[in-house]
């Protein structure tokens, strides 16, 4: 039977690339979005547009949506990035990261944990940003805060599906060259997209509730 792969945050970069990579091997695909760009459309997924992953109501929709469908591997892709630092700070910048960030895919997943099933995998796009062992240069207050939330919830989430046979993943992509970073990064998405499916490859119960960069390595806390 083929397996369903759900993500967030599809229509450009690393979700897009997660899309066509997936697609690729055979997987039925259901990507979710505000707004499909043409690449998506043409993609060969199944596209849920109109989506604001921070909106309770749209996150109701799309499970409508979805029904009772089986989902193998969750992807809680879709992410906001701003900088703000003690001497320039926007609040309501921090505060749209936390929701987005943090907020939205525990709200995401909460609301398909039905559709996972024994065997399914949840895969939280985090950054190690969001390690406070690894803060070594400051700044990018509410981002950092984001994922560092992230992380916390996905740590309690982890340990909360192992009991239904359920694993999930903590995955720092890398610094990618996306519009989110105005392309300055050292990777293509489609590296990092490949590098993440082989993280998600190699989840299980064993290793459940790590924290990986996409190239394998465990980040501290």
């Amino acid at each position: 039977m083929t397996q369903h792969v759900v993500i967030t945050g599809a229509n450009r970069g690393i979700g897009l690339a997660f899309v066509e990579q997936y697609i690729a091997q055979g997987f039925n695909v259901t990507a979710v979005v505000r707004t499909a760009s043409e690449k998506l459309n043409a993609s060969g997924a199944n596209v849920i547009e109109g989506v604001d992953v921070a909106n309770a109501d749209d996150i109701a929709k799309l499970k409508t949506q979805l029904g009772d469908q089986a989902i193998d591997t969750l992807i809680n892709n879709a992410g906001v990035f701003h900088n703000e630092s003690l001497s320039n700070m926007d609040f309501s910048n921090l505060e749209q990261q936390i929701n987005i960030n943090a907020v939205a895919p525990v709200r995401v997943t909460h609301a398909l944990q039905s559709n996972l099933r024994a065997g399914s995998k949840v895969a939280m796009i985090t950054s190690r940003m969001g390690s406070i062992e690894d803060n070594g240069s400051g700044a990018y207050i509410g981002y950092r805060m984001s994922k560092a939330a992230l992380n916390a919830a996905s740590k309690s989430m982890a340990i909360e599906l192992a009991s239904r046979d359920i694993s999930l993943a903590i995955l720092h992509p890398g610094f990618v060259q996306t519009a989110m970073v105005g392309f300055a990064g050292d990777i293509t998405p489609e590296l990092a997209a490949s590098r993440l499916i082989t993280r998600i490859d190699e989840l299980n119960l064993n290793n459940t509730g790590t924290f990986w960069h996409s190239n394998g390595e465990v980040l501290p806390w």
